[in-house]
């Protein structure tokens, strides 16, 4: 996978993509669950895109962002919930899943998209590992980053539309590390700095 050898942050996530790689390669199954979870501004997203995109089974992975389904900046619970019954749930039971995105400026669900049960899939965005999800996981990554990087990274993607809601999706965040304990169910972690 490409880095510059320069830039930690791309060394890092090449690095975290090339180690999912090879645990979607052990799984050996034609179509393994792949979640990753991190807070805000870890690196998850670029890191499910370079997976996506070094995806080493035939056929091309379905991604699936959590930030897609959430239902406004109190929905960390209602949008994992969500995807849980309606994309892994199915894929786990070779069933075809339905999701759909949450139209953020009007504030409510727009067009669905399908997910095909016989194709690998993977399911970025805070909140993705519980105790439930891990269950109908295959590879479970939780990603680590410090929390100024992590927050200017963020604020730098979303400027001023995340920052008066910094705080109170925070809070979600520490709720679900607390309640749900993702490090403990992730089969590895990714350090991004």
């Amino acid at each position: 996978m490409p880095s510059r050898n320069d830039d930690p942050l791309a060394r890092a996530l090449s690095a975290g993509a090339i180690r999912i790689v090879d645990a979607v390669r052990a799984v050996q199954a034609a179509n393994p669950v792949v979640l990753i979870d991190g807070r805000s501004g870890a690196g998850k997203s670029s890191l499910a895109r370079l997976v996506t995109e070094h995806w080493p089974l035939r056929g091309d992975a379905q991604l699936v962002a959590l930030d897609a389904i959430y239902p406004g900046w109190d929905g960390m619970d209602a949008g994992v919930e969500r995807a849980y019954a309606q994309v892994l749930r199915p894929h786990g039971r070779d069933l075809l899943g339905t999701w759909q995105r949450y139209d953020w400026d009007a504030g409510e669900y727009a067009e669905s998209y399908g997910v095909d049960p016989s194709r690998g899939l993977i399911l970025e965005g805070c909140g993705a590992i519980t105790p439930r999800t891990a269950r109908v996981a295959d590879v479970r990554v939780w990603v680590e980053s410090p929390e100024p990087s992590r927050r200017r990274r963020a604020l730098d993607r979303d400027g001023d539309v995340f920052r008066p809601h910094w705080d109170r999706w925070a809070a979600q965040e520490l709720m679900h590390l607390r309640r749900d304990d993702p490090i403990g169910h992730a089969t590895l972690v990714v350090t991004i700095p």
